[in-house]
């Protein structure tokens, strides 16, 4: 396989603008497929997609802002597995976790887990420009312990900013290789998809994902 098409294979292929509407996503899906990309992720309000092209189809819980109670985003997640999502990408509650109850961020990826089991992947959006390194740490290990199967940087809405090669290098050092890494957030250019791949990132979040793989060298 090429570069590219290496790439590609890493690429949830995502819109998640509120004001999509189904022949947005209907184009997305056709450029998914086209560029071959490993996945599409929507709104939940998309689902179920009356065509998915056989790509994977990827989904967020709590989004943008987490601040959600926990059995709200079970339900939420539960709602999309039924509606053909195979993959759920929740935000936490990013309050508590820098409130200090890192059992509490257990808990809660638990709820979304239970309401969303194996086979349906479960990647949690821990925002880390918001977090410092310690809590960076404690989000990844709240995943890890609550059975998780990515731990994933950012929505991408957030002013604070996207993934970093930082956050990406210590997410994947705290995982161990156990759980996958997405960087996901101002993820724009070939450049950018290699450095993060390069620091441990396993996925990657891209709307501009024609642009980032005609970019790669």
């Amino acid at each position: 396989m090429s570069r590219r098409a290496d790439v590609a294979q890493l690429i949830d292929h995502t819109l998640l603008k509120p004001e999509s509407t189904r022949a947005d996503v209907e184009r997305l899906v056709a450029e998914a497929a086209e560029l071959g990309t490993y996945s599409v992720c929507v709104s939940p309000n998309m689902l179920p997609l009356t065509d998915n092209r056989g790509l994977k189809v990827a989904t967020v819980c709590g989004f943008p802002s987490g601040a959600h109670k926990a059995q709200v985003k079970a339900a939420e997640a539960a709602q999309s597995v039924r509606d053909g999502a195979d993959e759920i990408d929740m935000v936490i509650d990013i309050a508590q976790l820098k409130s200090g109850d890192v059992a509490g961020t257990e808990a809660e990826i638990r709820a979304v887990r239970e309401a969303a089991p194996a086979p349906t992947v479960l990647k949690v959006i821990i925002e880390s420009a918001l977090l410092t390194d310690d809590e960076i740490v404690a989000a990844c290990r709240a995943s890890e312990a609550a059975g998780a199967d990515f731990v994933k940087t950012s929505t991408g809405m957030n002013p604070a900013g996207g993934a970093s090669v930082h956050a990406v290098e210590l997410m994947a050092q705290t995982v161990g290789g156990r759980l996958g890494v997405k960087a996901s957030g101002g993820v724009r250019t070939g450049e950018d998809a290699e450095a993060m791949i390069a620091a441990g990132a396993t996925r990657l979040g891209v709307s501009g994902s024609r642009a980032l793989l005609e970019g790669l060298k």
